[in-house]
């Protein structure tokens, strides 16, 4: 089946054109737009512009308030809690991290949590957000939609809660980590359902505990934690620490936003952010990530293995060649967006290229 390319340009007007029409302020629908297409270019082809019906079901069922007043609600001088007043969650979660990247620079180190925000996107997007000030982050999420259960349980109580890390480097490519605490994140299964394509065996399992390959049939089963009951656990923790410190949903709590396109979710996110100044020259700590870089990629390999990659390597390649041929996008997704743009107005997205 043939994709077709699209260049970010083009796919974060689209999406702009989108939102502003929808009634988002013009910066706020800039502010989205902008991480929704670059979650395309480095490969986070589940939490893209894939995203952008599902959206707009909840905005215009009022299901995410298009003018939230975000605010602080709790401060120190180390920390604060973000109220998100049900906006956007791209909006509130760059607000989170830009309040956690100032706090560092005056107390060295900033945990930043939301309450009342919505469904952000790839976790990687804000863990990357402070490598521009030579900081770290660590990004901390409860999903929007429960699909995993209690080890050994049959009730969804938890869901993929992903974790982030960006670190920064020298001359090589920041490591940065961007993982669900699920062996699959559930956008990649509504990725593979969009290119009608199956799950490989290990991502999900029916009620029955045998293995769910269909992904059109994902509400008959639960995702599998990575690790078995360790997966479980982090889960649960990355969503106390995300959700419940901040005052967000957790467990039977959690609005399953694939369904529900009118309550209010109460999705918490957390942000940790860390200025290496603090810690020394981070000049000398970036060459010490280089040098460790190195050292893993030239390790010695199995017979088998062409390259070993450290975390965040492929997607900075994704981005880099999407960049400069476009970002590839399934024909079925391509079709829903052209109907969406025939249907309110706009003009369709332009096409590149096949891929």
């Amino acid at each position: 089946m043939n994709t077709f390319r699209v260049s970010q340009v083009a796919l974060q007007r689209f999406i702009e054109a989108v939102f502003v029409n929808e009634g988002l302020p013009p910066a706020d629908a800039a502010t989205v737009a902008g991480l929704m297409a670059e979650a395309d270019l480095q490969g986070s082809d589940g939490h893209g512009v894939i995203r952008l019906l599902p959206y707009l079901k909840r905005l215009r069922a009022g299901g995410i308030n298009k003018h939230p007043d975000i605010r602080v609600v709790h401060e120190r001088a180390a920390m604060a809690v973000v109220d998100g007043d049900n906006g956007m969650g791209h909006l509130v979660v760059t607000r989170a991290v830009d309040i956690a990247i100032e706090k560092a620079r005056s107390a060295g180190v900033a945990w930043v949590g939301t309450r009342f925000s919505n469904h952000a996107g790839p976790a990687s997007l804000y863990a990357r957000r402070p490598l521009q000030h030579d900081m770290l982050g660590l990004y901390f999420a409860v999903g929007n939609a429960n699909h995993l259960p209690p080890w050994g349980g049959t009730e969804a109580l938890l869901s993929t809660n992903p974790i982030a890390a960006g670190i920064p480097a020298g001359d090589e490519p920041p490591v940065v980590l961007d993982m669900a605490t699920t062996v699959a994140a559930y956008g990649k299964v509504k990725a593979l359902a969009k290119r009608g394509e199956q799950m490989p065996p290990g991502w999900m399992v029916d009620r029955q505990g045998e293995p769910l390959l269909d992904p059109a049939r994902s509400n008959e089963g639960f995702l599998l934690p990575i690790g078995g009951y360790k997966g479980y656990g982090l889960a649960l923790i990355v969503g106390l620490l995300a959700g419940t410190l901040g005052g967000a949903a957790m467990g039977r709590d959690v609005i399953d936003f694939n369904a529900d396109h009118v309550s209010v979710t109460n999705t918490g996110q957390a942000i940790l952010v860390i200025d290496l100044a603090a810690f020394g020259d981070p000049a000398v700590f970036k060459q010490a990530v280089d040098t460790l870089v190195r050292d893993i990629r030239g390790s010695e390999r199995m017979a088998h293995v062409e390259r070993i990659w450290l975390p965040g390597e492929q997607s900075f390649d994704k981005r880099r060649r999407h960049a400069q041929e476009g970002t590839p996008l399934a024909p079925a997704l391509l079709d829903e967006l052209d109907a969406l743009a025939a249907d309110i107005g706009i003009a369709p997205l332009a096409r590149l290229a096949p891929a």
